[in-house]
């Protein structure tokens, strides 16, 4: 056997031996970051899937599956009570009224407010003369988008149920929203100088959209800071790349928030849809003063929900005057 030792590599051989051991070393931690960055994915969005699933609650009449990946216009029913933050825990009325439709092929959405004490015929009640934030406690979220279909004339066929604070811990989660506030005030945590951009965390963003009573608009002034805050929100959210930031965005909506969007719908939503985010326009139905019986309401003139129901019509890209039947809706508009 040849025991003379062998002899070194010459400077250039070594330095390629080394080299290429360096490559595979890299090579080996690129791929076990890429399969554990990956099982981390799975794993976070298989909790995300789980948390959420906890907030979803089906409407008696489900929608068809292909109402969303169809690509046609479709309405959400936004509704946000004055629960889950500030003490109050009880099951309330709906502060919030927003109709959210969206538009793929034109790429735009539109929020349209209702004001929470619009005088309305509560769909299946034998009450008159009733608010139309009463809907909800009463008789429950189908029969708030009834009354809300039958009001505007639209087939409405997802709804979001949101509590203050669930709106808060979620405004948290995105690290806050940016808003320019159309008048000064201060109440509770929000402390705002008209026309001057400001950056407001979840307590102060609540307080932003909950203040009225020193907002000349009163109730109406209200409805477009909300809207504010949703835009934002929903910018904010879009924006998100990483999947454990959009975990703790859904983790924020535990026990805070009813859905009749199942978790793939949602994914569908912010892949599909989440640039008409940046084409939003809003809108009001906007009523006059009124007190029957001593209970101060809002009475939206027919003149003005035929003009909001058309608009409403336009964007979902309906026939203006034909009548819809809620009890015959096809989701997919077929």
């Amino acid at each position: 056997m040849n025991t003379a030792p062998q002899e070194p590599l010459p400077p250039r051989e070594r330095h390629f031996s080394h080299s290429g051991k360096l490559k595979r070393i890299i090579l080996t931690l690129l791929a076990c970051l890429l399969i554990g960055g990956g099982l981390y994915g799975w794993y976070a969005l298989h909790q995300a899937k789980t948390t959420f699933s906890k907030t979803y609650h089906a409407l008696p009449t489900k929608p068809n599956d292909l109402a969303l990946t169809s690509g046609k216009p479709f309405a959400v029913l936004l509704m946000g009570t004055d629960t889950g933050a500030l003490g109050r825990h009880s099951v309330g009325r709906t502060d919030t009224m927003i109709i959210a439709t969206i538009n793929p092929k034109r790429q735009t959405a539109k929020l349209t407010s209702i004001p929470r004490d619009t005088l309305v015929d509560v769909y299946g009640s034998q009450q008159d003369d009733e608010k139309i934030n009463a809907a909800l406690p009463l008789y429950g979220p189908e029969t708030a988008i009834k009354t809300v279909e039958h009001l505007v004339n639209i087939p409405i066929h997802y709804y979001v149920l949101i509590n203050m604070g669930g709106l808060e811990k979620m405004i948290n989660a995105v690290g806050g929203v940016d808003v320019v506030p159309p008048l000064t005030f201060h109440y509770e945590q929000a402390n705002v100088k008209k026309n001057q951009k400001i950056h407001l965390n979840g307590a102060s963003a609540l307080a932003y959209s909950r203040m009225r009573d020193d907002d000349p608009l009163g109730d109406y002034g209200r409805q477009i800071r909300q809207r504010q805050i949703i835009k934002q929100l929903v910018l904010k959210e879009a924006g998100l790349s990483s999947v454990a930031h959009y975990q703790r965005v859904l983790g924020s909506l535990k026990d805070n928030m009813q859905t009749n969007l199942t978790f793939q719908d949602l994914l569908w939503l912010r892949t599909k849809y989440g640039h008409t985010s940046r084409h939003v326009q809003s809108a009001t139905l906007q009523g006059k003063p009124a007190v029957i019986n001593g209970i101060d309401y809002q009475i939206a003139p027919q003149t003005t929900i035929d003009q909001v129901s058309k608009d409403l019509r336009k964007a979902l890209g309906l026939p203006v005057n034909v009548q819809f039947q809620t009890d015959a809706l096809d989701p997919t508009g077929e």
